[in-house]
């Protein structure tokens, strides 16, 4: 996996209906390579998550808006669980059971988005 943090952000998810194999556990520790350091690759690599951690409440709403309407607009949804002071993002395919190009993607897009 030659690409860079900022190929990755600019890159676009494709639909996936299935019918393609997860990535491995080592292709995504390659891939987790190009994301902050804030993300966690599941034991089993079915999926990256990362919490982010605020002084607060509205933070975390602005940030769990943000993360959804990246969603909408990459058509690739994660699972986030959101409350005083955290939001927690956690991408994975559920059409592969498991890690996808699409899934560090959209990472990689929210960390340049927290960044920005």
């Amino acid at each position: 996996m030659s690409e860079t943090f900022c190929d990755l952000a600019g890159q676009s998810c494709k639909p996936c209906e299935g019918g393609i194999p997860a990535l491995t556990a080592e292709q995504a520790g390659e891939m987790m390579k190009q994301l902050d350091d804030g993300w966690v690759l599941a034991g089993d690599a079915s999926y990256i998550e990362r919490e982010f951690k605020f002084k607060g409440f509205a933070k975390a709403v602005y940030l769990t808006n943000a993360a959804c309407f990246l969603a909408d607009q990459q058509g690739h949804h994660p699972d986030i669980r959101m409350g005083w002071g955290y939001c927690t993002v956690r991408f994975t395919t559920h059409a592969v059971n498991g890690l996808s190009d699409n899934d560090f993607i959209c990472a990689a897009k929210l960390d340049a988005m927290v960044k920005g």
